[in-house]
């Protein structure tokens, strides 16, 4: 008598849907995408923070936004080969003109004008329309005389510009001059990365500088600066902690900290 074996039953994988659950780049842990945004998009088991958009920081910090200098739009000043492609990708992408989005906001009870930098547009560059954004939310909040704050994320320079972007540093910088003599309060908010042009000019002239942890922070690359000064780095170099051990910070927050800590330093400046 012969038995007849059955056929195994094929097993069927349950598919996931796309986008469902995210990879932290730290600790390699699979996290739910939307657990991941209820904790502000903060690795629950190492603590790394994500990139996020400007968006995302200003529904974080602030209470009430309104947009303003939205009309800015950049140009190919100087015939970049595809640069003017390239922009508008950047600009359906993120629904922006710019790599930089400035607003009227209330935080708990304080009025301040917030500027916020989109890395996903062209890596946060600091081109012509983003220095003239952080020059004008400067002449905004000495007009309104209500505090600055400024949420840094940039690779720096945007090259596509040549010397008209390099020129925003000074712009920006002697503007913020106006700022302290007007004695209007001044908090610049570093996240990763925060480098090149952009950390040699406003982002690190903040009367209080302030960074998430593991930030990226610094001027010249590594490897620049390793051929430079032909010696190894030491340990954590250019990291948001490292610099605040350094003197070069006055404070490392946690993201889901960041709000409340803004809020007192603007009753401090208020008291």
């Amino acid at each position: 008598m012969f038995l007849r074996r059955k056929k195994p039953r094929p097993v069927t994988k349950k598919e996931i849907p796309d986008g469902l659950w995210v990879k932290c780049d730290s600790c390699g842990e699979i996290l739910y995408r939307k657990e991941l945004a209820r904790k502000l998009w903060v690795c629950e088991r190492c603590g790394y923070h994500f990139k996020i958009d400007s968006r995302k920081y200003i529904s974080i910090l602030t209470d009430e936004f309104k947009e303003i200098f939205a009309e800015l739009t950049p140009t190919n000043p100087l015939d970049f080969q595809d640069y003017s492609e390239k922009l508008e990708k950047d600009r359906k992408k993120t629904s922006l003109n710019d790599a930089a989005i400035s607003g009227e906001a209330k935080i708990g009870k304080h009025r301040i004008i917030l500027c916020a930098m989109e890395f996903f547009f062209r890596g946060g560059s600091m081109g012509s329309v983003v220095g003239e954004k952080v020059k004008l939310s400067i002449n905004h909040a000495i007009k309104r005389k209500v505090p600055l704050v400024i949420v840094c994320a940039s690779g720096g320079a945007r090259m596509q510009e040549g010397i008209l972007s390099l020129m925003q540093m000074a712009k920006t910088s002697a503007t913020l001059n106006l700022l302290s003599d007007a004695k209007i309060p001044y908090i610049s908010i570093l996240t990763n990365p925060t480098t090149a042009g952009v950390m040699a000019s406003y982002a690190s002239l903040g009367d209080l500088v302030i960074a998430e942890p593991g930030a990226l922070i610094g001027f010249a690359g590594p490897r620049v600066i390793m051929d430079t000064v032909k010696e190894e780095l030491p340990p954590g170099f250019q990291t948001a902690e490292f610099l605040l051990e350094h003197g070069l910070l006055d404070a490392v927050v946690p993201r889901v900290e960041l709000k409340d800590k803004l809020i007192s330093i603007l009753d401090f400046f208020k008291s």
